[in-house]
């Protein structure tokens, strides 16, 4: 069983969400699958189908303007949150520390954040990015979290240019957060692989080690793209 989580980001409106959810009601999965959608479309009735936020505020309440607290997310039935995404960390400044404060008030709200790390084109240039890798990692993820977690590897230099990393490269980064998860007590916790999945590469990462499943984007906007992801592997 793998997880497949789509990540609308300032796409799509209600209805869509609403034919994107019939459209996965009768596939023949037993993958886990979620779509993180912006706020004006929480509330739909899933059905099988998670609906999740694609960020959270790292504050309860207060005069925050713009910001919404995980509370408010939960009120509206969403299980999950992406937090630190390469996007809120390249365009909003998210940082490691904002990241674990926003994901310690998504599990304190009863849900799993989906936590993201991963390294830009720089940091790969200049050979950091196990350390860039496992310092989101070990800074991102709140001490002994009181509830589930999940982790997405985006190499941040892939986003949106479709370059895809090699298996070799997605296995060793997949590694390297699993051990370090081990050694953090969090052995077991999904590692999702995010950047540029589509159906044609979907079954191929997903069979790599330690890659618990995909954090898929704009194929995830459309059910002809994103049905073949989720059915590309039990």
């Amino acid at each position: 069983m793998k997880i497949i989580a789509g990540n609308w980001k300032m796409n799509g409106s209600r209805d869509a969400l609403v034919n994107m959810v019939r459209a996965l009601q009768d596939i023949d999965t037993s993958n886990t699958v979620i779509l993180c959608v912006p706020y004006t479309m929480l509330g739909v009735d899933g059905g099988n189908v998670y609906i999740g936020a694609q960020d959270a505020s790292a504050h309860d309440k207060g005069a925050y303007t713009g910001e919404v607290s995980a509370d408010m997310i939960a009120d509206t039935g969403a299980r999950y949150v992406i937090v630190g995404h390469s996007e809120c960390r390249a365009y909003h400044n998210d940082t490691n520390d904002t990241v674990r404060q926003k994901a310690a008030a998504v599990i304190a709200a009863g849900m799993v954040p989906i936590i993201c790390v991963g390294e830009t084109m720089d940091e790969k240039q200049a050979g950091k990015t196990m350390e860039v890798i496992e310092s989101g990692v070990r800074e991102s993820v709140p001490s002994d979290p009181d509830g589930d977690v999940i982790i997405a590897y985006e190499p941040r230099w892939a986003i949106g240019a479709g370059l895809t990393p090699t298996n070799a490269e997605i296995a060793t980064a997949h590694k390297l957060i699993a051990d370090t998860l081990d050694s953090m007590g969090l052995s077991n916790t999904p590692i999702l692989y995010g950047a540029s999945v589509k159906a044609s590469n979907a079954a191929d990462i997903m069979s790599v080690p330690n890659v618990g499943g995909v954090l898929v984007g704009g194929a995830s906007l459309k059910p002809d793209d994103l049905i073949p992801i989720i059915t590309s592997i039990k």
